[in-house]
């Protein structure tokens, strides 16, 4: 399945660059990359809670 995703991601990004230009193509990059990290989140298999957590739990020290 990934490959497929790679090559179809590719195309898209390839479009863009060809018939819009530089601007379209890193919009279109910039999408994948959020919707990529996103989907990750949503199966699990990127955890942020250390990035949006409360500031006591990111340096590892306790609230007493």
């Amino acid at each position: 399945m990934w490959p497929l995703a790679g090559l179809a991601f590719g195309t898209v990004l390839g479009l863009a660059a060809g018939f819009g230009g530089f601007g379209p193509f890193l919009a279109v990059l910039l999408l994948g990359i959020i919707g990529f990290l996103a989907g990750r989140v949503i199966e699990g298999e990127l955890d942020l809670s250390s990035l949006f957590g409360p500031a006591n739990e990111r340096r590892g020290r306790s609230s007493s």
